[in-house]
């Protein structure tokens, strides 16, 4: 059997990630780099949460859309999904096979969320979605007690501990043998 006979595979990396923290922990910053390091697909919740085609802010997706795009995702091989969300994402917390919980400061967070803001506003960083001042405030305020309050209790007591890995240092992830 010759070189020519002979049929290679690449071998397909087959890996479940769920990356959750609250805004401005860089849930996409590091879903973008642990595709482009593991070759596999991410995905934004905010993408299927949110009404995509709503020129305003804020409006949500029918449930049963955002539902059937989730468990769409959830039943390919291999993929990271980020977001905020909590209750409607259950399947994919079931379906991981690790789950990163980002505990970036709540400064840097919202470093992070002003400076999104006004890059958006300045149109550097072009969005559909028409965000305003009382709008980040609103994110501001949810995101502390998200931080403080939601994070802390969910982590005490979820069932998925065995999955979780927490991470205070997001590049830090990128050293992790995920696999």
């Amino acid at each position: 059997m010759g070189f020519t006979d002979t049929i290679l595979k690449e071998e397909v990396l087959t890996i479940r990630i769920h990356i959750i923290g609250g805004s401005g922990s860089g849930k996409s910053y590091v879903a973008s780099l642990l595709s482009g390091k593991l070759g596999i697909p991410h995905y934004d919740l905010d993408d299927i949460f949110w009404h995509n085609q709503s020129n305003e802010y804020g409006v949500k997706a029918p449930e049963e859309e955002r539902d059937r795009q989730l468990k769409e995702i959830i039943g390919f091989d291999s993929w990271i999904v980020e977001g905020v969300y909590r209750s409607w994402v259950e399947p994919s917390f079931a379906a991981a096979d690790k789950i990163v919980v980002l505990m970036t400061t709540l400064p840097v967070q919202e470093e992070r969320i002003w400076r999104r803001y006004e890059e958006r506003i300045t149109g550097i960083d072009p969005s559909k979605k028409r965000e305003t001042l009382e709008g980040i405030h609103n994110l501001l305020t949810w995101n502390k007690d998200y931080n403080l309050i939601k994070l802390p209790d969910l982590i005490s007591r979820w069932e998925y501990k065995d999955k979780m890995i927490l991470v205070h240092n997001n590049l830090d992830l990128l050293e992790l043998e995920l696999i």
